[in-house]
């Protein structure tokens, strides 16, 4: 990985490709080159992909021309289908806690209801989970346990998945005042709808480096 120099919280980001010219959408500013690629619902970890329904992941890729730069979130914008307006990145708590809560904000779902035996049966209910120790909501809200897995008597060790909360604060884009070579990582856009929705999708930039508008494929 090309290491970021930097006076950075807990984020280290992406490994950043070669040069801009790598990534699906990438353009020249004044002070550096800049890269960008939609990944739709997906965030791309090394061992997997992890769903993202809530948000439009955009992994984002700045190269300076200057030794130093300044990196913020706050410096990119999402315009969706040419909208006047356009779409800020989400904070990563709110990210985080879209990802470990499933009903932390609602979705639409279809309930069937049915029988099985004596037992009452529906399917398509999302079941809520415990937000923090104690949790002392009803236990009609947080629904049946979920099935277990077949337990795994082969011997083999298997690593444990990463925590959601270290994934995201690792691959997002750092956020730094003092960079001295290529950073790179991942933005989330808030987006619910589905992607075939999505008609045109334009990265904007705008910063100390310069302005740039990508439009992403």
């Amino acid at each position: 990985m090309i290491a970021v120099s930097c006076a950075c919280a807990w984020a280290q980001g992406t490994n950043p490709k070669a040069s801009a010219s790598e990534y699906a959408a990438h353009g020249e500013m004044k002070d550096a080159s800049l890269g960008a690629e939609n990944l739709g619902h997906s965030l791309l970890t090394a061992k997997s992909a992890i769903l993202v329904r809530d948000f439009l992941v955009v992994e984002v890729a700045l190269y300076p021309k200057d030794p130093r730069m300044k990196v913020r979130m706050e410096q990119f914008r999402l315009r969706i289908n040419g909208s006047k307006g356009t779409v800020s990145p989400q904070t990563l708590g709110l990210v985080i806690a879209s990802l470990k809560y499933p009903d932390w904000s609602g979705h639409p779902t279809a309930e069937v209801g049915g029988s099985l035996g004596n037992a009452g049966v529906v399917l398509g209910r999302p079941v809520p989970v415990e937000r923090f120790p104690g949790d002392n909501r009803p236990a009609e809200q947080r629904g049946p346990a979920p099935p277990r897995a077949p337990e795994d008597n082969s011997g083999v060790e298997k690593s444990a998945p990463e925590p959601v909360e270290y994934v995201i604060n690792h691959l997002a884009l750092p956020e730094c005042d003092d960079v001295h070579s290529p950073a790179s990582g991942y933005l989330f856009f808030p987006f619910q709808s589905k992607l075939k929705s999505i008609k045109t999708l334009d990265l904007i930039y705008e910063g100390p480096l310069g302005t740039a508008t990508l439009r992403l494929p």
